[in-house]
């Protein structure tokens, strides 16, 4: 098992605990708690302190005051206590909602009292002796209304002389409940972020979940992996680049044929393609937007078929990818699939001609006519054995031999007069290519002689083939015409080129397979004036077997 297969079923083994979107979710929401927790418990220790200090700031600002109030401090120079004074200290006790003022003189009895009865009676807590030596202070102590924040502020008299101190108190519950309300107030405003929060992630996360085409991570490797697979199984060179020039991607068969083309310094993404090839032009695809197909490139000594075309999104190109292959390979296919058609159709011919003569000696055998069909089948034997003995007396290959059989048999089918001059010969070759590529030339010659005759009543196709000795290697001259209206003057210079025709769109192959064949063989070919019709001679190196003679 290969390690994509493996990874694939470990990733198909079982679903994950959590989906995409739960997980950002959960993560992001995870993220703010951790965060929210800390800044949650200083600021509600800020917020305790700040309450504490405020109310302290409060009970001192009264106390203050009051301890320059004319009333209080005329009534501390008398000694007395009087209910003008009292009703002033309860009025501004509870305009300002504190728990109670009291005033003392300098031996710590008190003047006033929120209870009446505790007037004149000695001030309980302990924490007043430093007002009544003159000095400010705040603490918490238990008196007789219970535990409370008190406020102590000394009262002087217009000389200087201290006349005794004012203290306001705030219930310690009057303080717990402020600071409960703050931080009812910290978690409210916390509740609600975490909300928000919570539903920034979940659009967040649905946010992402769109962009990745609603997949799973586990199903975005897997598809990773996958694609990348069949990107690498391919038998075509891959490049892809970005609308910069910059290499994307790149698979092993394209940098195995750079390689074969002497380039070695390959990067297989982030590197500008024109950097080490420039020859896939690419640069042309992405400024002018259009598709180069099937063109051919010379690279490093090798032949190569690309097929260009621009990546678009959305109506704007993104990038190029450029296919291609050793045009070799595909040569041979052709050649291979251009042998076999051949072939076929000679055998298809011949078995045709053969179901013809079975139908006609059925018929007689039918009528009793054995004398009449006895000379008809020595005639036919007589015929085909001397078909045979001329053709293969002139044409030492047994392969070319059986070619040129089955396109006898073919031309008589269509009406043909196809005929092997009488001084033609070939010697049996020495090479096997030499005979595929010379049938893909004299056959597709002679398929185009055929569709170019198709309107005339009398059809005449006429072979010769010639091997002359040198020192060297031997030379094999073939001469094929017809009488078909042959090509006229200004086509001539064109009827070489690859899709040309005058027979319509998606034709113009055949000769320029031939010409093809007839360069790999380092031969030449030219169209010959003729009076009627098409005259083509191929001359070709030609290596015959090393026992072939001429008789």
């Amino acid at each position: 098992m290969s390690s994509i297969e493996k990874s694939q079923h470990k990733l198909r083994r079982g679903k994950p605990l959590f989906k995409l979107r739960g997980l950002i979710t959960l993560l992001v929401c995870l993220v703010m708690a951790l965060v929210l927790l800390p800044v949650t418990l200083l600021f509600a220790e800020r917020v305790e302190h700040e309450t504490k200090m405020g109310l302290e700031e409060k009970a001192m600002s009264i106390a203050r005051t009051l301890s320059h109030a004319p009333l209080i401090i005329e009534h501390l120079q008398q000694s007395d206590s009087s209910s003008s004074m009292q009703e002033y200290v309860q009025k501004v006790s509870s305009a300002n909602h504190v728990q109670f003022i009291v005033v003392m003189d300098m031996k710590g009895i008190r003047k006033t009292h929120p209870d009446p009865r505790m007037i004149g009676k000695a001030f309980a807590g302990g924490d007043e002796s430093t007002a009544l030596h003159g000095h400010e202070s705040v603490s918490v102590a238990k008196g007789t209304l219970g535990l409370s924040m008190r406020a102590f502020s000394p009262v002087f008299s217009s000389t200087g002389k201290q006349l005794g101190a004012i203290v306001v108190g705030i219930s310690m519950q009057d303080v717990l409940r402020a600071q409960e309300g703050n931080y009812r107030l910290i978690i409210i405003a916390i509740g609600v972020g975490m909300l928000i929060g919570t539903g920034g992630a979940v659009v967040l996360a649905r946010k992402i979940k769109n962009m990745l085409f609603g997949l799973e991570p586990p199903e975005i490797a897997r598809l990773l992996e996958e694609r990348n697979a069949m990107l690498q199984s391919i038998k075509e060179g891959v490049i892809a680049v970005d609308e910069s020039g910059r290499v994307l991607l790149m698979n092993a068969e394209a940098i195995r044929l750079l390689r074969q083309a002497g380039i070695e310094d390959i990067s297989s993404s982030g590197q500008e393609i024109n950097a080490y090839v420039s020859a896939f032009r690419l640069q042309e695809v992405l400024a002018a937007g259009t598709p180069r197909m099937d063109e051919d490139m010379e690279l490093g000594g090798i032949t190569l078929l690309t097929t260009s075309v621009p990546i678009r999104v959305k109506g704007g190109i993104v990038g190029a990818i450029v296919t291609f292959r050793d045009k070799t390979e595909v040569k041979q296919l052709a050649e291979r699939l251009t042998g076999v058609s051949l072939y076929t159709e000679a055998l298809r011919a011949q078995a045709h001609e053969f179901m013809n003569k079975l139908h006609v000696i059925m018929g007689m055998v039918h009528l009793r006519m054995y004398a009449k069909l006895e000379h008809y089948i020595m005639d036919a034997v007589e015929h085909h054995q001397v078909e045979i003995g001329s053709t293969t007396r002139q044409i030492r290959d047994p392969v070319m031999a059986g070619f040129v059989l089955g396109k006898l048999s073919r031309a008589r089918e269509v009406g043909v007069s196809f005929e092997l001059t009488p001084g033609s010969y070939l010697p049996e070759s020495g090479r096997t290519q030499t005979i595929h590529e010379l049938i893909t030339i004299l056959g597709n010659l002679f398929d185009n002689a055929v569709e170019a005759m198709e309107s005339l009543e009398h059809k005449r196709i006429t072979l010769a083939l010639y091997y002359e000795e040198n020192e060297k290697n031997g030379c094999l001259t073939c001469v094929i015409s017809d009488n078909g209206p042959g090509i006229p003057e200004p086509l001539v210079e064109a009827i070489f080129e690859k899709g040309f025709s005058t027979k319509g769109e998606s034709r113009g192959m055949g000769l320029y397979l031939v010409t093809q064949s007839v360069k790999r063989l380092k031969g030449t070919i030219e169209l010959i004036p003729a009076e009627q019709g098409c005259c083509f001679q191929i001359k070709i190196p030609y290596t015959i077997m090393g026992n072939d003679e001429h008789d």
